[in-house]
């Protein structure tokens, strides 16, 4: 009867409608102005459903009723409207009545529903870009805009293809809720404790193991989701209560937490959904996007390993006791659970499309869970799997639905080209100066907002003032993106930190400012990648993997500089050194003098500390 309930539920009607058109768009790519449309409304949909006002006054319950009502009517216009909609011209074709009337109506839905998701942070940017839209002319100097009459607006925002219908749209609607669907396929089926268990049998038994699996675990089950909270949640209810039992405070369990899940976003292959984004605004296949995605992912990573391996051997922090390792189920039985992200990588290396990698490998995880009677779903695991997959599509698909918005009126306003210029001449036209506004710029916009919100915004705004400046386009839109994604863990609107220390039981804004801390050891890598088009996979193998080691080096010189800690303590000038050596390598091109130079004082720093100071410390301690 429970089950029953179940099946006839609003919600999993909503859930099983939209996986049944998501299907079928595979067979029939129907004309944007249906696919879009179904898309946005059923995911409008499923948050009014999951996410209704707060329980209580009647007038409560039928507001959501109505709004519900007013999504389906829009669909019903868009439906029937068809063949109006896909002929007219735009701008030259009259917009009726009936158009601006459901227009307000689609525009307001998704609005509400933004807020419902993500807050009032995204609704505000949204408001006052709608406001400079028809009160440009009002702005002085540069800002001038002469702005959009009234039907205009309702045409380029609901009509074509700008506004909700734009590029941010066709990407929720081609690859993010394939992506969404593999990754809670594998999470359902036993992949994400897959994960979890494999990160501690690999370094639980390492000195500073607590915080080390976080970092492995999180990076792991960052392969197939790019959501930060989301990998905050599934890993740290794991990981916190381990790294707290073996001597960090809560606060920096959780700063550890959320840092290291906040680097799941730039792990290939699904990366964050900002790296779709990218890839449609690059118009470059996906494939490409994961690839240069690989190094700056992993010096991610190892930056934070390897802070967190000198802080374990400096303060004697982070070391787990056999006791917490003696619950964990054997990865053996279960290594055909890696099959599935394998398949994921291996169709993505060959030249196959995003969503036919996702739909391969969900349906690999789907048939592998059944090889183990451990691993099988049961029909009440498919209901929720297929529920859960409708909620986390909602979820990542509204905010950037709401953004095509904010898109389509920096473009149309010639906002974005005019930003650029300003932001040049800012900096003194120099490319330091622009980069370090960007950083504060990605970092500001962050603070509350998605990171594919953040992202997206800074793409329009910044990308084009790098390029102008001589960065290559897709170095400049993972420079933008890298920060963007830092954003998660930066004070006051931290939205990792504070899910990491509510498992914590931690405080919020100390654990933002620890986990911003943090990432200090993860600042300068960008610059990295700017300066130097191998370290996102451009040219000969050679010189890419020649890159690589150069950038891990000056990585954990860094960390070196930041924790005052190698083969023992070290002192402030040392530490000095460490730093120089970190920055020149790592804003130096790879083979160039400079770079040589930096190199060779890494290796003399390492000479100095392994094995001349020891000598001269013994010395100094003989009577």
């Amino acid at each position: 009867m429970e089950l029953l309930k179940r099946v006839i539920s609003p919600r999993y009607i909503i859930a099983l409608v939209w996986l049944a058109f998501q299907l079928y768009l595979l067979y029939d790519h129907l004309p944007l102005q249906i696919a879009r449309p179904v898309h946005i409304c059923l995911a409008i949909a499923t948050v009014f459903l999951w996410q209704p006002l707060a329980a209580g006054a009647l007038w409560r319950r039928i507001a959501d009723w109505l709004l519900l009502a007013a999504t389906f009517a829009v669909l019903a216009y868009y439906l029937v409207e068809f063949d109006r909609l896909y002929t007219r011209m735009e701008n030259v074709d009259e917009v009726f009545n009936r158009d601006v009337v459901f227009g307000v109506l689609i525009l307001g839905v998704v609005f509400e529903a933004a807020r419902r998701v993500v807050g009032w942070s995204l609704l505000w940017v949204i408001i006052g870009f709608v406001t400079y839209a028809f009160l440009g002319r009002l702005f002085p100097g540069w800002l001038y805009f002469q702005g959009f009459d009234f039907r205009l607006f309702i045409e380029i925002m609901t009509m074509a293809t700008h506004g909700i219908l734009g590029v941010t749209t066709e990407t929720s609607v081609n690859f993010v809720w394939y992506f969404i669907l593999f990754g809670v396929v594998y999470s359902a089926t036993g992949g994400g404790k897959l994960f979890m268990d494999a990160a501690l049998r690999m370094v639980g038994r390492k000195q500073g193991g607590a915080g080390k699996s976080a970092i492995v675990a999180s990076a792991l089950f960052g392969t197939i989701s790019g959501s930060a909270v989301a990998n905050v949640v599934a890993t740290g209810i794991f990981t916190i209560p381990l790294m707290k039992r073996s001597g960090y405070s809560p606060e920096e369990a959780a700063a550890q937490e959320a840092t290291a899940s906040t680097g799941g976003q730039l792990m290939p292959p699904v990366m964050g959904i900002a790296a779709f984004v990218m890839a449609e605004l690059l118009a470059v296949p996906y494939s490409r996007i994961a690839l240069a995605g690989i190094i700056p992912a992993v010096a991610y990573y190892f930056a934070l390993y390897m802070i967190v391996d000198l802080k374990a051997r400096h303060r004697g922090i982070g070391t787990l006791k056999a006791s917490d390792l003696a619950d964990i189920a054997p990865v053996m039985p279960r290594l055909h659970l890696f099959l599935p992200p394998l398949v994921l990588i291996g169709i993505l290396a060959s030249d196959f499309s995003a969503t036919t990698a996702a739909m391969v490998a969900s349906v690999v995880a789907l048939v592998t869970c059944y090889f183990r009677r451990e691993s099988r779903l049961s029909v009440s695991g498919w209901i929720d799997m297929i529920e859960e997959v409708a909620k986390q599509a909602a979820q990542v698909a509204i905010p950037i639905i709401a953004i095509g918005v904010i898109i389509a009126v920096a473009i149309q306003s010639n906002l974005a080209l005019k930003f650029s210029s300003q932001l040049i001449e800012i900096s003194g036209g120099t490319l330091l100066g622009a980069m370090g506004m960007i950083i504060v710029g990605c970092i500001i916009m962050g603070m509350g907002l998605p990171t594919v919100a953040a992202y997206i915004i800074g793409a329009i705004l910044f990308v084009p003032s790098l390029t102008k400046l001589g960065i290559e386009p897709l170095a400049a839109h993972f420079f933008v993106m890298y920060y963007c994604v830092l954003s998660m863990i930066t004070p006051p609107v931290a939205l990792a930190s504070y899910a990491a220390a509510g498992l914590a039981n931690a405080n919020s804004m100390k654990t933002g400012w620890l986990a911003f801390k943090l990432s200090f050891v993860l600042f300068l890598i960008p610059f990295a990648f700017a300066f130097d088009p191998a370290l996102l996979w451009s040219g000969p193998i050679g010189w890419i993997a020649l890159a690589f080691t150069s950038v891990m080096v000056a990585t954990f010189a860094w960390a070196v500089t930041l924790e005052g800690y190698f083969n023992g303590g070290i002192g402030w000038f040392e530490r000095l050194l460490f730093g120089i050596v970190s920055v020149t390598i790592l804003f130096a091109p790879t083979g160039t003098p400079l770079w040589s130079a930096g190199c060779a004082g890494f290796a003399l720093l390492c000479c100095w500390t392994l094995w001349l100071r020891p000598r001269v410390v013994a010395r100094r301690a003989l009577p």
